[in-house]
């Protein structure tokens, strides 16, 4: 995803849990070792913490997205991303805009937009320069909650019409993704489904549904 990294369809993008210092390093080494080739992006999403100790948390995790080809993003804030030189930065419809992000990013960042279930926010992302839209919450959440529950159509349509990825997000896990990998998401975010237990089972459990869905 980051560092104009090729991926193909159905790919996972992994958030990070509430919690990122103890023993969560090796947890995420756990995990993208296992999805060699399926983990695309990790988003480390750190809420009420101040910019010094997100970039001590961020250090870790960091080095080993590099290590391992996995686009190391960062959620809501355009200043820690530039801080750490992370791969890119999400953002939530509250979060900056986008043209801004690239000024202060530079050209080769990834920019995500939370789209939710429109299809006008998510095509204006597109106008505004974004390099990926995310819609959802798909199913319901433990880890954010959301009023919006689009239809896997949006994904089906999106696909068609335009070839700027696509991220699938909430609540999913390796009972119920499926249908969104059948519809066209690029990418599904995962939290949850991952951090809840065993990792590397979990991502081996998505990888199976994944390539027996999309014929891999």
């Amino acid at each position: 995803m980051a560092n104009q990294k090729s991926v193909s369809g159905g790919q996972l993008y992994l958030i990070s849990p509430p919690e990122v210092g103890g023993s969560f390093p090796d947890r995420l080494e756990r995990a993208v070792r296992a999805g060699k080739g399926l983990v695309a992006a990790f988003q480390l999403r750190l809420k009420g913490v101040d910019s010094h100790e997100a970039a001590r948390l961020a250090g870790p995790l960091q080095e080993i997205c590099t290590a391992h080809d996995v686009a190391f993003i960062v959620n809501d804030s355009i200043a820690l991303a530039k801080r750490l030189q992370a791969d890119g930065v999400h953002l939530g419809q509250g979060d900056g805009d986008v043209r801004e992000a690239r000024d202060v990013l530079g050209r080769e960042a990834q920019i995500g937009v939370t789209c939710h279930a429109s299809r006008h926010l998510a095509m204006e992302a597109g106008e505004a320069g974004a390099d990926y839209v995310a819609f959802g919450a798909f199913f319901p959440s433990l880890t954010k909650s959301s009023e919006h529950r689009p239809d896997p159509e949006i994904l089906a349509w999106w696909s068609r019409l335009f070839e700027l990825p696509c991220v699938a997000i909430g609540g999913i896990d390796p009972s119920n993704c499926a249908p969104l990998v059948a519809a066209g998401a690029d990418f599904l975010a995962v939290s949850g489904a991952v951090w809840s237990g065993n990792e590397s089972e979990a991502v081996e459990r998505f990888r199976q549904v994944m390539d027996a869905t999309s014929g891999g």
